[in-house]
């Protein structure tokens, strides 16, 4: 699939657009004036939130940073990443003063907010620290979470109107934060599990992502013998390749969800590097996506 790239100053480049094989549908690649961003269609089908995963594209920023870089904290010039911010608010549809950022660790901690906490972490300063995960019900408020390879985790639960926004990589993953957050939202919202929406959005795939094997006896801990197979395989001098998408898919269900209701992202990071930011590909020289979801 081709997309035309709207970036300032390269509008004749073609990024093509390498989708992986999914055995649920894929976000749709969405344009609104120069921003491209995914989105969902199982969530925007639930009819009580916008959401969105930013790109690359349609932003300011130059350098490594080209062109939307949403994050303030990797020597981009902060009036670039304002008008970035401005951008994708408008092509998502959200407020800039309702956004609530996390402030993410690795941990597998995940923060109930609340109309105190509107405009935190961007407008006024986070009154939190190692949050990696966030759940509301308080409509208008949109949660912000940020990668560059790492999973974002997408919750909607339509019955009671909570969502969940939450930053996985393979420490949150091993340690299974997605469950965590379906916990938060049972506890707080009354929430059914399965009742819950959820997607895994789009992050760095098993054919890229290798690690050492003292990452997997971490994952052979957390997550029973008869999954290791679907988790992850041996390479030639004791590496291996790991797929976070299948664990928290195998997370969720876990904590309750249906099947059917678990959207992957068929859409990886490092695989993709021109479109979307990739720590991995480049070698930690790039911007931050950011991943938004909020309670109309």
């Amino acid at each position: 699939m081709l997309v035309e790239d709207f970036q300032k100053g390269i509008t004749s480049m073609q990024i093509n657009i390498n989708w992986k094989d999914s055995r649920n549908p894929i976000p749709q690649v969405r344009k609104k004036g120069p921003v491209v961003y995914l989105s969902y269609p199982g969530l925007e089908e639930t009819g009580i939130v916008r959401h969105g995963f930013s790109t690359r594209l349609g932003g300011v920023s130059e350098g490594i940073y080209e062109s939307m870089n949403l994050s303030f904290a990797r020597g981009d010039d902060e009036k670039a990443v304002w008008e970035n911010y401005k951008r994708i608010a408008e092509a998502v549809g959200f407020d800039l003063k309702s956004v609530v950022t996390s402030d993410q660790t690795h941990t597998t901690n995940v923060r109930v907010v609340t109309e105190k906490d509107r405009g935190r972490g961007l407008m006024k300063p986070r009154e939190y620290q190692d949050v990696d995960g966030m759940v509301t019900n308080v409509p208008g408020i949109t949660l912000v979470t940020f990668y560059a390879d790492c999973v974002p985790l997408y919750l909607v639960d339509p019955v009671q109107k909570a969502i969940g926004l939450v930053h996985s990589g393979w420490r949150g993953t091993v340690g299974k934060i997605g469950l965590e957050a379906v916990r938060v939202m049972e506890r707080e919202y009354g929430t059914d599990p399965r009742h819950v929406i959820a997607a895994i959005g789009p992050s760095i795939c098993q054919d890229c992502y290798e690690v050492s094997g003292d990452v997997i006896e971490k994952f052979q801990k957390s997550f029973p013998e008869e999954q290791w197979e679907q988790l992850f395989y041996p390479k030639p001098g004791g590496k291996y390749q790991l797929n976070l998408w299948e664990a928290n898919r195998l997370t969720f269900l876990e904590a309750g969800l249906e099947p059917e209701k678990i959207f992957l992202p068929g859409l990886c990071t490092c695989c993709n590097s021109q479109f979307l930011f990739s720590h991995r590909a480049s070698k930690g020289r790039r911007g931050n996506l950011a991943a938004f979801l909020v309670l109309k």
